[in-house]
């Protein structure tokens, strides 16, 4: 049993078939990638797991509970964190006071904005903070807007910003999107400490296959919403099932 499980989970737009029949095993502590050509189900599937959709059949169980009917807020208190395809993060904030969302948010059990001046009294929270901007690399940047920061720093500070929740399941979907390979480099080197110096779970969506190899230690290829294989890296490259998903025919 892996810390999240999807069995036979289905959904329909309409006449549109997104998912068919998917299940999905992750196992605790690796790095489990979705990969597909466009229109194969990987964000409707992470939607499903996050309680942006619910599907019409089938079960999402993680770490023996059913996240289906939880809202997203209760599915991140459960210990699951998402990473978005665009940087979700504030602006017109500095770094530090981004880094102090997540942190009053776990403390007070909801999610909202306090005033500078108020924090500065939680000589607590804020030395976590630093630790953490410490841990990405990031704390000489700690008082630079994020608006002014390259994408690369974006995602940085985003997945500070998950990590300081001490998510079990962090979800990345498609992290290194419309980055320069140096940035795509860096989040790949990253996501690897993040990896081997703490006991997480990563799920992760990329069509960057350079990223997918890198860090996956198990792969599931979908098609027209329906699983084709998952097997380790190794095996995926070169897979007849897989070259006729991406290029139309088995070679």
């Amino acid at each position: 049993m892996g810390i999240l499980e999807v069995k036979d989970v289905n959904k329909r737009f309409g006449g549109l078939k997104a998912l068919s029949e998917v299940n999905l095993s992750v196992k605790e502590n690796t790095c489990h990638a979705i990969i597909g050509p466009n229109g194969a189900g990987k964000s409707t599937l992470l939607n499903c797991l996050v309680g942006k959709l619910i599907p019409d059949t089938g079960s999402v169980m993680f770490d023996g509970q059913s996240v289906l009917g939880r809202t997203p807020h209760e599915i991140n208190q459960m210990g699951i964190s998402r990473v978005f395809q665009t940087p979700e993060i504030f602006g017109d904030l500095t770094v530090m006071e981004n880094m102090m969302i997540p942190l009053f948010a776990k403390r007070d059990g909801a999610f909202r904005m306090h005033a500078y001046e108020s924090v500065s009294a939680e000589r607590a929270l804020i030395e976590e903070a630093e630790a953490m901007l410490a841990d990405v690399k990031m704390l000489d940047k700690r008082n630079m807007h994020s608006a002014s920061m390259s994408r690369g720093d974006k995602r940085r500070l985003e997945m500070a910003m998950c990590l300081i929740q001490k998510p079990k399941l962090l979800l990345l979907d498609e992290p290194t999107a419309g980055m320069a390979r140096a940035d795509t480099n860096n989040t790949i080197d990253l996501l690897k400490e993040i990896k081997s110096k703490r006991d997480i779970t990563i799920a992760i969506i990329e069509h960057d296959m350079h990223v997918v190899f890198s860090l996956a230690d198990r792969i599931t290829v979908l098609a027209q919403g329906t699983p084709l294989v998952e097997d380790t890296p190794e095996k995926i490259k070169g897979h007849p099932k897989v070259q006729e998903a991406y290029l139309g025919e088995a070679h």
